[in-house]
């Protein structure tokens, strides 16, 4: 399966999940700015996001595509408001999407979850 690319400059968490290094950040779908987007990646070159997947089915215990996100969501949102790792509010960084999954209603100011890997550029 082919990645999407996006590359951008945006505030980037990063966090540990299990054995996974995790970053969240958002993006918008319109000029608001509202990050209604949330970006959840792997920070590592052999990955494609698939683990957080994994995870919220074994850990989460969750069996649904959207009840999977949420959690996965979740995840990031609270490493996000705790602050209790590394927050970067300027970073440059490349991200290969290889899912992308509407919610079926609003979740963490979220419509949207994207997955897969990231890069970060100046961390």
């Amino acid at each position: 399966m082919s990645l999407t690319e996006l590359t951008a400059t945006s505030r980037v968490t990063v966090f540990p999940l299990e054995s996974l290094t995790v970053a969240y950040t958002t993006q918008s779908s319109d000029e608001r700015g509202l990050g209604d987007i949330g970006l959840v990646t792997v920070v590592d070159d052999e990955s494609d996001g698939e683990e957080l997947w994994r995870l919220a089915r074994d850990l989460g215990g969750r069996t649904h595509g959207g009840d999977q996100a949420r959690w996965i969501l979740t995840q990031a949102s609270r490493a996000r408001m705790v602050k209790a790792y590394t927050d970067l509010p300027d970073a440059k960084w490349s991200a290969y999407i290889r899912r992308r999954i509407v919610l079926d209603a609003l979740f963490a100011n979220h419509d949207v979850l994207m997955t897969g890997r990231i890069a970060l550029l100046n961390p």
